[in-house]
């Protein structure tokens, strides 16, 4: 895998430490937390512009909690729309190249036939102005299509999915190979991690039920332009076992 491609989440840390050391980028993941965009921003954006110091390819993860862009309550549906206003300006102002955000699915809430003509509204007036790249993130969704159908019927090519095999592993029974396979022409990230296929831990890359060797290198062939994240509390091992052992 090429340095180019490569990112760290700032959930660990020593991101930053740990991108500079190795030469890769940042996903800045302090946004996920919508609040060190109101109240708490000014201590957050310092922390940011002292950790990205000589790093020059950023990521955004945007916020998530209570943010449904597929919501039933129209008025929910401009909360989200704001707080991912206020995300894509935070990107421009960072320099970050691309958006993380959740495609918001709840199977206890949403039919899936919902989920998907709404986001597809959703989706499609968000787009009007934007200037960089949207990645929705698959968490809940038990099977691809649902987004497939959602980036392909809006059909822009700012908006295009990020695979998170950790999720997958956690709460889909189709396998990550299989979600890759038929999600691939529409995948532009990757978010990494490994668990024991029953809970989302965020564990190393080489620690869980994932065959992450064997994965990476059919992402790689099938999605050759993707990023990807290392998105683990402690990255360094991930770090290592990628550069080192996969060479």
């Amino acid at each position: 895998m090429k340095k180019e491609q490569l990112y760290i989440s700032t959930i660990d840390d020593q991101a930053g430490a740990l991108a500079s050391k190795y030469g890769l980028g940042l996903e800045l993941a302090e946004y996920c937390t919508a609040w060190n965009m109101d109240e708490k921003f000014t201590e957050t954006d310092k922390r940011i512009r002292q950790e990205t110091v000589g790093i020059s390819r950023l990521l955004l993860h945007a916020p998530f909690s209570e943010l449904f862009p597929c919501a039933i309550d129209p008025k929910a549906r401009v909360l989200a729309d704001q707080r991912y206003k206020q995300a894509l300006l935070l990107a421009r102002d960072y320099g970050a190249k691309k958006i993380i955000i959740h495609g918001g699915y709840n199977p206890g809430i949403y039919y899936p036939s919902w989920y998907i003509e709404q986001s597809i509204r959703f989706w499609t007036q968000f787009l009007d102005e934007l200037d960089v790249s949207i990645v929705l993130e698959n968490v809940f969704e038990e099977e691809p299509e649902m987004l497939i159908e959602i980036v392909k019927t809006v059909n822009d090519p700012r908006l295009r999915l990020c695979l998170d095999i950790g999720h997958v592993n956690a709460y889909s029974k189709i396998s990550v190979f299989d979600w890759l396979n038929l999600a691939a022409p529409y995948i532009s990230h990757f978010h990494i991690h490994n668990n024991d296929g029953k809970k989302d831990t965020h564990s190393c890359l080489c620690s869980g039920t994932i065959p992450m060797r064997e994965f990476l290198a059919q992402a790689e062939h099938l999605c050759m332009d993707a990023t990807f994240t290392i998105e683990t509390p402690d990255a360094e091992s991930s770090v290592y076992w990628l550069l080192e052992e996969m060479v």
